[in-house]
């Protein structure tokens, strides 16, 4: 069985069992959390939700709060003298997910 559900701004497939990394959650390591926001539940039977499904969630426990490598990020204009280098490391939540309950 998986399930689609929007975390984030995103939309992620997920599976009883797997290790995903989202956008960061206010939550510490080891709390569990809940995604109300099912989209969509796959398997054997299969539920579409408009916008999301009723009653459906998915439950998960959160691993660990990190930060991502750093990318750099280079504006360059030619011939006008300007140039700027900034550099940024995106926070993640890494979570496992337990249940889904659909």
């Amino acid at each position: 069985m998986y399930a689609i559900i929007e975390t984030g701004g995103k939309q992620i497939r997920v599976e009883e069992g797997q290790t995903i990394y989202i956008e960061k959650l206010n939550a510490e390591a080891g709390e569990t959390v809940t995604f109300e926001k099912v989209l969509f539940v796959g398997g054997d039977s299969v539920k579409v939700g408009s916008p999301v499904v009723d009653g459906a969630s998915v439950t998960a426990k959160v691993e660990k709060q990190g930060r991502a490598k750093k990318i750099t990020v280079f504006k360059y204009k030619a011939k006008k003298n300007y140039h700027k280098k900034q550099g940024h490391r995106q926070p993640y939540t890494k979570v496992v997910i337990d249940k889904i309950n659909a």
